[in-house]
C-alpha cells in the first residue's frame, strides 16, 4: 500500500462541494478542510505508485474549481 498527501488550491469559495467530491475519488480516505497555502489536504492510499498520479492528477486535479495540486508520498 502506498499512503499519500495531496495539497489542493481551490478556485471556488464552494468548500463543502469540493471537499465531497474529493472524497468520492477511489482512493481518497479523507479530505480536510485547511487554513493556509491551499485550501485542502486529502490523504490517499493505493496499491501502487502511479496509482497516485492517477488519484491526484487524473481525478482531483480535473474537478471543476479545483486550481492546483502538490502531492506528496509517504515514505514509511
Amino acid at each position: 500500500m502506498v499512503r499519500a498527501y495531496v495539497m489542493v488550491k481551490a478556485h471556488s469559495g464552494d468548500a463543502e462541494r469540493l471537499k465531497s467530491e474529493i472524497l468520492d475519488v477511489e482512493g481518497v480516505d479523507d479530505a480536510y478542510i485547511v487554513a493556509g497555502d491551499v485550501d485542502f489536504i486529502a490523504t490517499v492510499t493505493v496499491d501502487e505508485t502511479a496509482d497516485v498520479k492517477a488519484v491526484a492528477a487524473t481525478h482531483i486535479q480535473n474537478l471543476e474549481g479545483i486550481e492546483d495540486t502538490q502531492t506528496y508520498v509517504a515514505m514509511d
